[in-house]
């Protein structure tokens, strides 16, 4: 393979009316799923304690979803290599739809965190195994055309998450916002279960029938939680140096220690350690974490800068942070082409790069600024994570043979979440910081801190989004240059 120009793809041969549109049809509606509750429920959480209560619990809607899909994409993509692709999709769609059904009749607020959880088990397998599905039937160059119709699902529901959110809260009830899932999740799985005709690699004559890892994967999930709870709620529901923070921070270096320790031996590795250390599943980890990292950072202040610092309502504010959600996919769009024709490592550097220009016009907003002043870096900032993300696994997976691409793509997911938990807690430390010094102590609620406080507060953590964007570009360089490069680092380990 060489780095000229490819074979065009027609449309013809990869869309939606081909052989093998039904499948990709199916991954669609099944990450659409997955995508739109991203943004729906949040719209409707005023709805929702005033019909259910819990008002100090809600936050747990969204971070127990987080867990549970953060745990379990690693384990899902490791499984999805044993057992096959299918299976795991439809128990992923599956544990979904179920999930949305028992959110849409909780009866509590407690209920629905802990049905938000069967929810995230279920993205947890939805969104690796869907993209390994792609990786599986389409090339190379036949998946630079279909990132296309992937990222259009992101950018519509984008669009139309947070808009049916606010008509089914407002004219209809909250719980459509979980029963809408029932009727998309039953077409996706029936498609998948009726056209996808899975050809996996036959097992050699004698082999060993492969075991899941059941202590690798307790040991991975125990310590990730401890992990991502510690760093979601320190310094929000506790304090960084109170017992829970730092006995929670113990167990998780306890336990993933453990953790490694097991994996060095296991037969069937949940998340073998080759990962770390393959040259382009390593960089593909390294540059996803720090998306993931800046990819929270933004989410969970650019709407408080404009909603406390600008003095805009909620819809306003979420139109900011939209440009980057509308960038992402713009950029997801046109990589495939980009990486194509001039390598893996020059997309992603050029998207690291236009990340690290949209952190610095992010400086130049003040108090004074205008809310498209906000979102233009944005939206600068969505095209870099674009030309970052979506080469970065489809690099990992083009490195790995069939029986690996699962672990690779659940790694490279895995290794975002862990950077959004990680994003949280750092721009949040360094926020809280700055409001403490100013104030003299910790502030009862947002609504105490003024916007001459809390801007500044804000501004500290632009310019620590500058610092993390930066460290993306030196992440990138280790990429291969191009493809060809990429599968002769493989035939070089194997």
């Amino acid at each position: 393979m060489t780095s000229s120009a490819p074979t065009p793809v027609s449309r013809a041969s990869v869309g939606l009316g081909s052989e093998r549109g039904p499948v990709l049809l199916a991954v669609m509606l099944s990450t659409g799923l997955v995508a739109i509750d991203a943004t729906i429920l949040a719209a409707a959480v005023p709805a929702v304690v005033d019909d259910l209560g819990g008002l100090t619990q809600f936050p747990w809607l969204f971070s127990v979803y987080l867990l549970a899909q953060a745990v379990s994409v690693p384990l899902f993509g490791k499984v999805s290599d044993l057992v096959g692709r299918k299976p795991v999709m439809l128990v992923g769609v599956g544990l979904f739809v179920v999930g949305s059904l028992l959110c849409g009749v909780a009866w509590s607020m407690g209920s629905l965190v802990a049905f938000r959880a069967v929810q995230g088990l279920g993205a947890g397998a939805v969104q690796p195994v869907g993209m390994t599905i792609v990786g599986d039937i389409y090339s190379l160059a036949e998946r630079a055309t279909v990132q296309g119709y992937i990222a259009a699902v992101w950018a519509a529901s984008s669009l139309i998450g947070p808009t049916l959110g606010g008509i089914f809260a407002d004219y209809l009830s909250w719980r459509w916002i979980f029963l809408v899932n029932l009727p998309l999740g039953a077409v996706a799985a029936w498609m998948l279960w009726r056209r996808f005709d899975e050809r996996r690699p036959a097992r050699e004559a004698g082999a060993v029938r492969p075991r899941v890892d059941v202590l690798g994967s307790l040991l991975l999930t125990l310590g990730t939680v401890a992990l991502l709870v510690a760093l979601l709620e320190g310094g929000v529901v506790w304090a960084w140096s109170s017992p829970a923070s730092v006995g929670l921070l113990a167990a998780a270096a306890v336990l993933l220690a453990a953790f490694l320790l097991v994996e060095r031996r296991a037969a069937e590795p949940v998340l073998p350690l080759w990962v770390f250390r393959h040259r382009v599943v390593g960089t593909a980890m390294a540059a996803s974490l720090v998306i993931g990292v800046l990819l929270l950072g933004l989410t969970s202040y650019v709407p408080l800068f404009a909603q406390g610092v600008l003095g805009t309502g909620a819809i306003v504010a979420g139109f900011a942070l939209a440009a980057m959600t509308i960038g992402w996919p713009v950029a997801a769009t046109t990589a495939g082409r980009l990486y194509l024709r001039f390598g893996f490592r020059s997309t992603m550097m050029l998207g690291a790069v236009v990340a690290l220009a949209g952190s610095g016009l992010l400086l130049t907003v003040d108090g004074s600024s205008s809310v498209v002043h906000l979102a233009a870096p944005n939206f600068v900032m969505g095209l870099g994570f674009g030309w970052v993300a979506s080469p970065a696994i489809v690099a990992a997976q083009a490195a790995v043979g069939w029986d690996r691409r699962g672990v690779a793509t659940g790694a490279t997911l895995f290794a975002r979440s862990i950077g959004s938990a990680v994003g949280v807690a750092v721009f949040g430390a360094v926020a809280n910081a700055v409001v403490r010094g100013r104030l003299g102590h910790d502030p009862a609620s947002l609504d105490a801190v003024p916007p001459a406080v809390l801007e500044p507060a804000i501004h500290a953590v632009f310019v620590l989004s500058g610092v993390v964007a930066l460290a993306a570009v030196v992440a990138v360089a280790f990429m291969p240059r191009h493809v060809e490069e990429v599968v002769e680092d493989v035939a070089a380990r194997s």
